[in-house]
């Protein structure tokens, strides 16, 4: 295991595509989802919800590859498939007043904001997998946010909550001085 700051670094040694994307936390070890994990989505919204995995794998399924960058200037080729987030935002009905999407995670407090035009954008999807296979621990399972629009530090994973808002609240790295759009 390598240290990265406050971040711990595990890298593959099978060679496999998943190599190429470092596994960032910030937990001490590798977060491992609860058994009764659930995804709640709340805020400004006609119908908070929470969800399975089960039931978010049995929505229509978005897949891309596209080019990951981090701000520490790597960037690697993933495929990903879960869930389009304005899949998510029609079935809650999500105010048209919500300015900003913030993502909570059980990796020991991480979260972001997004704006909503990011969050809704095409290619902004919670993952559930990754390669064509499912999402494993060290990559954020059960469910991660991904989109290409925005570098790797945005891109929540261990995902609990997804939260429609009026106002900006920010983010972990966001909070220490990190570009809060963190756009590519």
């Amino acid at each position: 295991m390598a240290h990265r700051g406050h971040f711990h670094v595990i890298l593959s040694i099978l060679g496999l595509p998943e190599a190429d994307f470092p596994s960032y936390f910030i937990s001490d070890s590798v977060p491992i989802a609860p058994d009764n994990w659930m995804l709640a989505v709340g805020g400004m919204v006609a119908r908070p919800s929470v969800f399975s995995l089960d039931q978010l794998m049995r929505m229509p399924r978005t897949g891309m590859r596209v080019r990951h960058h981090c701000v520490e200037g790597w960037s690697a080729v993933a495929e990903w498939h879960g869930v389009a987030m304005r899949e998510i935002a029609k079935i809650v009905g999500a105010s048209s007043d919500a300015q900003y999407v913030e993502f909570r995670s059980f990796d020991n407090g991480y979260y972001s904001t997004w704006d909503i035009e990011s969050s809704l954008h095409p290619q902004t999807i919670l993952a559930y997998g990754m390669n064509g296979k499912t999402l494993e621990p060290g990559h954020g399972a059960p469910l991660r946010l991904y989109s290409p629009v925005k570098l790797g530090y945005k891109s929540v994973k261990y995902l609990t909550e997804v939260n429609f808002l009026a106002n900006r609240t920010g983010g972990y790295w966001e909070d220490q001085g990190y570009d809060w759009y963190g756009g590519v």
